[in-house]
């Protein structure tokens, strides 16, 4: 556009491209009206992404908040953790950190062999074995994992700037005359959709920042020193630990069972061969 601003010759003695920016050096501030086409074109997908994340996060925090399976385990992780302290000060706990929930697998019996992740899953098999598939309440955990809410914050900033520039270039435009006649009556109909959306994003967008603080409550941490990102890496973190350790409770099982019906069969090898 610089190179062509000075050109006096015959536009037929151009390129095509040369000729169709000339052409575009006509409208009026162009490159505020190829932001805003751009921003429309992406729009559509750009929520549609938000909205889907968004709804990911509200899901994850409904279903940790609503699985009874998942309450049990903490309740029995406290009642193990005080009758282990039983004596001390600590004999007595009300609740406990959530982190806490990672530390399972460092308290060990003496032997060294087995944890205390590996005992609650003993426990819970042998009392409480429907809460084993707690995991199944939690499907949106791993997605969420992947999630960052600053992110979040970013792109709902972006989509309600965006808009605030169509507005604003729509305003404008009213005074380009014919030139943009075409422009301005696509921008009214994007708005006239658009603004409806953002709107609906917002209100969802301002329900998980709620739903989110809620959460972190529930389980008794201050949302301004617990981030949600790391309550959602504690509890996917928490769930394949126990279901490893109960994988290998029940391998352990197995192991001890062949060994019993190998030490039966020598047994029974060595009465018969005494008998003879």
């Amino acid at each position: 556009m610089e190179t062509l601003k000075g050109y006096k010759g015959e536009k037929e003695k151009l390129g095509r491209c040369e000729q169709f920016m000339l052409e575009l050096m006509q409208v009026p501030r162009t490159e505020s009206k190829l932001r805003v086409f751009s921003f429309k074109i992406q729009f559509e997908s750009q929520v549609s992404e938000l909205r889907k994340s968004l709804n990911i996060v509200n899901s994850a925090a409904d279903q940790i908040k609503g699985s009874s399976k998942l309450k049990r385990i903490m309740q029995t992780i406290l009642s193990l953790g005080n009758a282990l302290n039983q004596g001390t000060a600590r004999g007595s706990a009300v609740g406990f950190r959530l982190d806490s929930l990672l530390k399972l697998t460092e308290t060990r019996a003496r032997n060294n062999k087995m944890t205390l992740m590996h005992y609650l899953c003993k426990v819970l098999a042998d009392k409480l074995p429907e809460l084993l598939d707690f995991s199944n309440d939690l499907s949106s955990l791993e997605p969420c994992a992947k999630i960052q809410l600053k992110f979040l914050a970013e792109e709902m900033q972006a989509i309600s700037k965006g808009l605030e520039k169509v507005v604003q270039e729509l305003s404008m435009s009213e005074n380009d005359g014919a030139v943009s006649e075409n422009f301005r009556k696509a921008l009214k109909e994007f708005l006239c959709y658009a603004e409806g959306e953002v709107r609906s994003l917002a209100q969802l967008y301002s329900g998980v920042g709620r739903n989110v603080d809620t959460l972190i409550l529930y389980f008794g941490e201050d949302p301004a020193r617990c981030p949600f990102e790391q309550v959602i890496t504690t509890l996917l973190n928490f769930r394949r630990m126990f279901n490893q350790a109960l994988e290998e409770n029940r391998k352990q099982v197995e192991f001890e069972r062949k060994k019993a019906e190998k030490e039966a069969v020598e047994k029974q090898k060595m009465s018969h061969s005494e008998k003879t």
